[in-house]
């Protein structure tokens, strides 16, 4: 990768990772778009990486909290908002583990394709303003139940169709549930912790079976550029969300995967 190539594709992934238009389709399509070749593993570890890096710096204050009070919990101590939002963040991410490690070969060779991120781009963006025209939206995360975790962790696992958006789908799901905007994208942010974290490691693990070179120099400036993106969209996001809605995401969806339907039809 040169370096055009590593600053766009950084800058992209941490952009689209925590807004709700779907980095993986983004990271898919801006290669094929400019005729790159692929970006390799080493890379998507880097962005990866830089994507926790910047959401374990925006939440640190709720991240400490919450670690510290799963942890006196675990040991018997009472339960809390902050512990059993700890313990939320694990529930709601077992169902996208268990679908990854049963799906992961059918979804790397058979879902990656223009087609499936263009029709996912638009149906999943239609399904999004539905969720956020939905009324009322009076809850916070931490009037969460079980079962409402559990719903927004099988929607979760929708994620893993290229073109769905992890962060879009688990906003849909909060927001059916009647969480407000704020609170259905903090509890997205937050649930993204485990689950870039689990990638992040099974990349790592994928790097090392192999005897692909680093680049390291490469490496940091991807995980510093995705970072830095990536934390800017997330406070410009939870600052504007409950003033613009959804819709602006959704009309980008739907031109995107308009664009992308007329781009096939063509070729």
């Amino acid at each position: 990768m040169d370096i055009a190539q590593i600053v766009i594709l950084a800058i992209v992934q941490g952009l689209t990772e925590f807004l709700p238009i779907s980095s993986s389709a983004h990271l898919i399509l801006v290669p094929l778009v400019l005729q790159w070749p692929d970006q390799g593993l080493v890379f998507d570890v880097a962005v990866h990486l830089g994507s926790l890096l910047a959401v374990l710096i925006y939440f640190r204050r709720e991240v400490i909290a919450m670690a510290i009070a799963w942890g006196k919990n675990l040991t018997g101590g009472a339960s809390s908002n902050d512990s059993r939002l700890a313990w939320w963040l694990i529930l709601g991410t077992i169902p996208a583990v268990i679908a990854g490690l049963i799906f992961k070969d059918t979804i790397e060779i058979e879902l990656r394709s223009p087609w499936v991120i263009a029709i996912a781009t638009i149906f999943f963006a239609l399904l999004l303003w539905v969720a956020d025209l939905k009324k009322p939206k009076i809850r916070n995360e931490n009037q969460l139940k079980w079962r409402d975790v559990l719903t927004i962790g099988c929607f979760q696992a929708l994620a893993l169709i290229p073109g769905t958006s992890r962060s879009g789908i688990t906003m849909t799901a909060g927001l059916l549930l009647g969480l407000t905007r704020q609170a259905a994208a903090r509890f997205s942010f937050l649930l993204s912790i485990p689950i870039i974290f689990a990638s992040a490691s099974l990349q790592t693990y994928e790097l090392l079976q192999t005897s692909q070179s680093i680049d390291w120099l490469a490496l940091l400036l991807s995980v510093a550029l995705s970072a830095l993106s990536a934390g800017i969209c997330i406070h410009l996001f939870l600052g504007l969300i409950e003033k613009i809605g959804m819709l602006p995401f959704v009309i980008y969806r739907m031109l995107l995967g308009f664009v992308l339907i007329a781009l096939l039809v063509q070729g």
